[in-house]
């Protein structure tokens, strides 16, 4: 790797570190601070903090590389993405920032959802923290995955020889390393801060290197489009009603994402939702549309020069390294790094403070003190981070495969629970405890089935479909029932 390429990724991972020590000065002297950073987020940290930590690696490899592989019809995942995190921050955000305030100061999704249904509290604080960080240290072994991939494809034997280990463990030793530095010293003020620089970053990356594809020298602007494959930019071209569903589904995910919705807990006011909403999505918008550029216009250009790309989720950093002056390419690089950091921080935090206050501080240590609190908070962001790099140490994992699995775990478990305990006053702490178990009890069999491949003879439905709508079901059914019988118990 060139010197210029090294330089800008060491100043990166410099400036990740001091926002880091920032934090730990001015937020980590109690859990509220060191969980939800006192609740002060501006709109746009707010905004910029929620987008960063949801578009992870994906966003500049998995994304890219679907839709360099298959074309234009992938981006219904990104549409589908757009709206449920449109509704999401119309019909959550303002909802949760007030009630999680209101009822009993909850600092995580589990005490949110205990003080909500007091009756099922410890089932549902045991329950929801459970699948929380099983599903998040898959989640994060998605992001180390794109750490390793971007390491092994851009470093090549730089560094392997002299670590002993190949480059693509290393990547992951070293992503993990920085996050965990800022993590666990700043807590959550660090990782909002770095996700707001972080989302800056992978912004810029993703209006540039589109263009410069497109239109720079040996670019793929004009009819090299559409001349890469028949139907590679038509939108429906052979998209089944099955595949449709799956695609847009993708948006179902978005309410029962704890590492996103976490952001709204955080804002300073209920009054600056729909600031930080404008600025959020407005983000998202620009980056989806560089996502998809990415991988149109590289696979146009692969094609046009000849090159052989062999894995498709690699295509961004391909194009980094072929195009541009190697400060250039660190700082697309460090976008990359960007994007993945800031999705690790936040989920190793959430992890964290559920693995703190609802198994900890409930169990072994209810009269745990603040400093005492904390520092099992950080304790517990190593202890899942460890398990992540086993996960992602495998070199064949795919980005964009373990992301779709823990996505759809989360939003069918944490999905209908948080929006119908939001919206709805007549739900049960029963219904809440089913709709947790059975959103995901149905996605972990759906997968190991393989009905997420292949389903009935066809194309596999993705397994979030099932989930949701069995969470769902079950949520309204269990809550009828349990209210009948308190009414006869009652009378």
């Amino acid at each position: 790797m060139p010197t210029g390429q090294l330089i800008t990724l060491s100043l990166y991972f410099v400036l990740m570190l001091g926002i880091g020590l920032y934090a730990w000065r001015k937020s980590t002297d109690s859990s509220e601070g060191y969980l939800l950073g006192g609740r002060q987020l501006s709109p746009a940290v707010a905004a910029l903090s929620a987008g960063a930590s949801d578009m992870s690696g994906w966003l500049l490899l998995g994304l890219p590389g679907a839709l360099y592989a298959a074309g234009l019809v992938e981006a219904w995942i990104g549409i589908g993405l757009f709206a449920g995190a449109l509704v999401n921050w119309i019909v959550v955000a303002p909802r949760l920032r007030e009630q999680t305030e209101r009822l009993g100061n909850a600092l995580t999704i589990p005490e949110y959802l205990a003080n909500r249904f007091p009756d099922a509290a410890l089932a549902l604080r045991v329950v929801s923290a459970l699948i929380i960080v099983i599903f998040f240290a898959v989640y994060t072994a998605s992001g180390l995955v794109a750490g390793g991939k971007l390491f092994d494809t851009s470093f090549a034997g730089l560094f392997g020889d002299v670590s002993g280990m190949s480059d693509y463990m290393l990547g992951i030793w070293l992503t993990a390393g920085v996050v965990l530095a800022y993590t666990m010293v700043g807590g959550f003020l660090a990782v909002s801060l770095t996700d707001f620089v972080q989302g800056c970053i992978m912004v810029v990356a993703l209006v540039l290197m589109p263009l410069v594809v497109m239109f720079g020298p040996g670019g793929s602007a004009g009819e090299s489009l559409t001349q890469v494959q028949p139907g590679f930019l038509d939108i429906g071209f052979n998209l089944t009603t099955i595949g449709f569903l799956s695609a847009v589904a993708w948006g179902l995910g978005y309410f029962g994402q704890p590492h996103i919705i976490v952001r709204f807990m955080a804002i300073r006011s209920v009054k600056e939702v729909p600031a930080a909403r404008n600025i959020g999505m407005a983000w998202m918008f620009v980056c989806l549309l560089g996502a998809i550029g990415v991988g149109l216009a590289g696979r146009a250009y692969a094609v046009r020069n000849g090159i052989a790309v062999e894995d498709p989720e690699t295509i961004f950093i391909v194009l980094a390294e072929l195009l541009f002056h190697p400060l250039i390419t660190g700082f697309l690089l460090a976008a990359l790094l960007a994007a993945v950091m800031s999705t690790i921080s936040s989920q190793l935090l959430v992890s964290s403070s559920s693995l703190t206050e609802d198994f900890y501080k409930l169990f072994l240590r209810k009269q745990a003190s603040e400093r005492e609190s904390v520092t099992v908070g950080r304790i517990s962001v190593l202890l899942v981070a460890l398990v992540a790099i086993w996960i992602a140490s495998d070199p064949e994992s795919e980005v964009l495969g373990l992301v779709s699995n823990a996505w759809a775990g989360f939003g069918a478990a944490f999905g209908p629970l948080i929006l119908l305990s939001l919206t709805w006053g007549r739900m049960t702490g029963a219904g809440a405890v089913a709709g947790l178990v059975t959103g995901a009890g149905v996605v972990i069999a759906w997968i190991v089935l393989g009905w997420n491949s292949a389903f009935l003879g066809g194309d596999g439905v993705y397994e979030i479909i099932p989930g949701f709508l069995a969470a769902f079901i079950a949520i309204l059914a269990v809550s009828a029932i349990t209210q009948k019988q308190e009414a006869a118990d009652a009378s």
